[in-house]
């Protein structure tokens, strides 16, 4: 793994967390857009090497919303960008964690993506990523 790639936060409003977050980060998000297989609308804010993603829900089916209704707003998971995201599934599942999805799947933001239980990682949800 390389570094930690972004920090994902659930909200309930993306537009109202938009302006918490320009105003805390003294900067505007520098994208958003829609990932429906996912049901979120996303937004993201570069901090220096790392950025910081806001997901909102689109419907109440979603992982976000049922995020939320547990648990309220928060972090909802950790991405570590990869260089081969199939190495490191292979690597992931020999080492006894439980992927979230076999294959990679397209995320926000130009990505490759694919979880990891929480339950084998002290309950936090961890995403590897890899731009496309």
């Amino acid at each position: 793994m390389k570094n930690v790639e972004h920090i994902g936060i659930a909200v309930k409003s993306l537009e109202a967390s938009n302006e918490l977050f320009s105003k805390l980060l003294n900067r505007q998000p520098y994208k958003q857009e829609s990932v429906e297989s996912e049901g979120v609308n996303t937004s993201f804010f570069q901090n220096g090497e790392t950025k910081i993603e806001l997901l909102e829900a689109t419907n109440p089916d979603s992982p976000i919303a049922k995020f939320i209704e547990k648990k309220g707003e928060g972090i909802h998971h950790i991405a570590f960008e990869v260089e081969d995201i199939i190495a490191e599934m292979e690597r992931m599942k020999s080492e006894g964690f439980i992927l979230l999805n076999e294959t990679p799947k397209r995320g926000a933001d130009n990505k490759l993506v694919c979880f990891l239980h929480p339950k084998g990682t002290n309950g936090v949800l961890i995403e590897l990523c890899q731009s496309i």
